[in-house]
């Protein structure tokens, strides 16, 4: 009998009481009677009809509560929260990528993504919303109880309070996962969001936008193209889970699957020990120059502003663009905002393959304009294509052409999972878990290592090593057991 097919309390009853193996429990469930997959999919289906909004492109001149600031150009808010549009400038003799000036995102407040979990039964079920946010490709997306930036909960916009925020601000609350991770380098500065995972007790009152789902069940949807946001993807990446030691919850590989597991105890070989790639890491950082600082958006070298956006003269990298947005179920009902729209979808991959019997991910090194610390592991690749089409082969992303060239066979997981929609307009990556089997080289140079599972999950309980894309492929390799 498949582990979903066993009662949530004889799950239970044969697991350890630590929080990992409570959180392996939980990922095991597939189906609850607390919200059964059929009542989800229906009662999802129907936040998706009825909780439509308008997104509409409008001029510069139109946005309402922002401005071009006299002097250096940037786009503000006049309440001096949320966030602005800065210019950056960046030189750098990583991957001899020399200097660059570019639009990017200046939020320096942290806000709180955040997960309500309950036992049902004694299977552990995270409270998940049924959230719209403007840039989002498919309208509503299944989101964490709680994803606020400071200005939000605080009130600035004026609205409605953030429903459940108390179980996050709470001096008394039971935090299960507690982690500063940072959001896009390429497009904000220095941004990083508290995610919390927080234990209750007590009975929640209800909310038709709200339900309890196991995290079994969202796995089970996190393989579909834009269900899942990328706030509870961040989240759930953060999960300390133990390995699995039941069987397999989907039709998959059994070799895979074997060295995944292996690969998720931590109690068999890596190839690398965790304080060498951390030195590894260390190294990146002291050997490169990295130097950036804030310009007047105004005086951006290769970037144009129109009435309507602020783009790449090249065509290149992404837009700035205003936006009215309507929509009903939000605190503020009506508004307008600048928003990023990058010029075409992304790739984001893990090559992963065993080494004795271990599965590792190909992990890289990566800079990017506005990482707090300069660089962070990233995916074995991860871009827009169009920005280097027109450039040598050397100066492309490695292994692009074995992402973009694999066959089903190999891909272990592929969705297209859409970016943070609160500050980007359909902005999307096709991301990819691809086997690329013992006979791909295991070598590692300066900018790539190949690390476990494991080893992953015990960086990602700290700040400023995972950078979002990797924690997004890292939430969605836990959907492969």
């Amino acid at each position: 009998m498949p582990p979903h097919a066993l009662p949530l309390d004889a799950l239970a009853a044969a697991q350890s009481p630590g929080v990992g193996r409570r959180f392996t429990v939980s990922a095991s469930a597939t189906d609850s009677p607390v919200t059964p997959n059929a009542e989800f999919d229906a009662w999802f289906a129907r936040q998706r009809r009825t909780n439509r909004f308008d997104v509409t492109r409008i001029p510069f001149a139109d946005l309402v509560g922002w401005r071009f600031r006299e002097g250096d150009g940037n786009l503000v808010h006049e309440s001096g929260k949320f966030f602005s549009v800065t210019g950056l400038e960046v030189s750098t003799d990583w991957q001899e990528r020399g200097s660059w000036s570019q639009p990017i995102l200046d939020q320096p407040e942290i806000g709180i993504l955040g997960i309500v979990v309950k036992e049902f039964d004694g299977v552990l079920h995270c409270l998940m919303q049924a959230k719209m946010e403007p840039g989002n490709p498919e309208t509503v997306q299944l989101s964490p109880t709680v994803q606020a930036t400071r200005s939000n909960y605080t009130g600035v916009h004026g609205g409605r309070r953030t429903t459940y925020l108390e179980y996050f601000t709470s001096p008394d609350r039971a935090l299960l996962v507690d982690s500063l991770q940072s959001e896009q380098g390429a497009w904000f500065l220095r941004k990083r969001n508290r995610n919390m995972i927080v234990e209750i007790t007590d009975d929640v009152p209800p909310h038709d936008d709200f339900r309890w789902l196991t995290i079994g069940q969202i796995h089970r949807v996190l393989g579909r193209d834009n269900i899942v946001n990328m706030d509870t993807r961040s989240i759930l990446s953060c999960v300390p889970f133990e390995a699995p030691d039941g069987p397999a919850r989907r039709e998959t590989d059994p070799a895979f699957r074997e060295a995944l597991v292996r690969s998720l105890s931590g109690e068999h070989g890596a190839l690398h020990s965790t304080g060498r790639l951390l030195a590894w890491l260390t190294d990146l950082k002291a050997r490169h120059t990295f130097t950036r600082r804030t310009l007047p958006l105004a005086k951006l070298d290769g970037w144009s502003r129109t009435d309507e956006e602020i783009a790449h003269d090249e065509g290149k990298h992404f837009k700035v663009i205003a936006a009215d947005v309507r929509a009903d179920t939000r605190e503020v009902t009506r508004w307008t905002q600048p928003l990023i729209m990058p010029v075409e979808r992304g790739v984001a991959a893990f090559l992963a393959r065993p080494i004795d019997g271990v599965l590792h991910l190909l992990v890289h090194g990566k800079a990017e304009a506005g990482s707090l610390d300069m660089c962070e592991l990233a995916p074995t690749v991860q871009c827009l294509p169009v920005n280097f089409q027109d450039l040598p082969a050397h100066r492309r992303p490695r292994y692009l052409d074995v992402v973009r060239d694999a066959g089903r066979d190999a891909l272990r997981f592929d969705a297209v999972l859409s970016e943070e929609g609160g500050r980007f307009h359909h902005a999307d990556n096709r991301y990819r878990i691809i086997d690329v089997g013992e006979e791909f080289p295991a070598d590692d140079d300066q900018d790539y290592h190949w690390m476990t599972v494991h080893q992953l999950m015990t960086l990602v309980q700290h700040s400023r090593y995972l950078n979002v894309q990797a924690r997004s492929l890292l939430a969605s390799l836990h959907t492969t057991w």
